[in-house]
């Protein structure tokens, strides 16, 4: 399989390796969002460049016909318009805000856990989430989609970073050197907590999914997610 990386940062180098490892080539990097890129070669796109430029190389691969597998955080709030403009296109995409395995295992288990916990309001809930000082967003989007699916089961209305409300989850934000990324959702009571929590050792994890991801999406048409690539949910 021939691979474009969008974004050639520390993640796409952790793809470029894993992929190499797979039998893949590499037959196109993008730094730099203005240049004129050739997808001609390519049978996928992995984007994981930066907010201010995802949204531009998922329609550029799009334009090219390219399916296109993104884990670039921090602009979800175009994320429809990227549907469209791929459904458009009659297009292939695919977002997933984590791509490692057991982070998604993680997915369905906080999806469990919240199920079991809405009608127990005596709980409050919070979310601490840790990464290394060079992610841009905050809070991550590994943790926005577990406090979406908190949302989704419970009487919560919001997420903030800021002092909660009654119907608002507060996620904490913490940037330490050298931390690949480590989520844990505790559920207090004035008689005990209950927590789960997933820690990352390093960035290969994701690399691995975002590689197994784009070797089941290609020849594929339409809108997906990890759920699909994994079978899960």
């Amino acid at each position: 399989m021939k691979i474009a990386l969008l974004g050639y940062g520390r993640m796409g180098k952790s793809i470029e390796a894993i992929a190499i490892e797979r039998n893949h080539s590499i037959v196109l990097k993008v730094s730099n969002t203005d240049s004129n890129e050739d997808f001609s070669d390519a049978d996928v796109a992995i984007d994981f460049s930066i907010p201010t430029a995802a949204v531009s190389n998922i329609k550029k691969a799009l334009d090219a016909g390219v399916p296109v597998i993104s884990g670039t955080t921090g602009w979800l709030d175009q994320y429809d318009d990227v549907v469209d403009y791929c459904n458009s296109k009659n297009g292939t995409f695919l977002y997933a805000s984590n791509f490692s395995l057991g982070v998604n295992i993680f997915f369905e288990i906080n999806k469990r856990l919240s199920e079991l916990m809405s009608g127990f309001n005596e709980y409050t809930t919070e979310i601490e989430e840790i990464h290394h000082t060079q992610k841009l967003d905050a809070p991550s989007g590994t943790a926005i989609t577990l406090a979406e699916e908190i949302i989704a089961q419970t009487n919560y209305k919001n997420w903030t970073l800021e002092d909660p409300k009654s119907n608002e989850i507060h996620i904490d934000a913490k940037r330490i050197e050298g931390v690949p990324g480590t989520h844990e959702i505790t559920y207090n009571s004035e008689i005990d907590s209950i927590s789960i929590k997933h820690t990352a050792h390093s960035r290969q994890g994701f690399a691995m999914g975002a590689v197994i991801a784009a070797e089941w999406i290609k020849d594929k048409k339409g809108i997906f997610t990890m759920k699909d690539v994994l079978n899960i949910g």
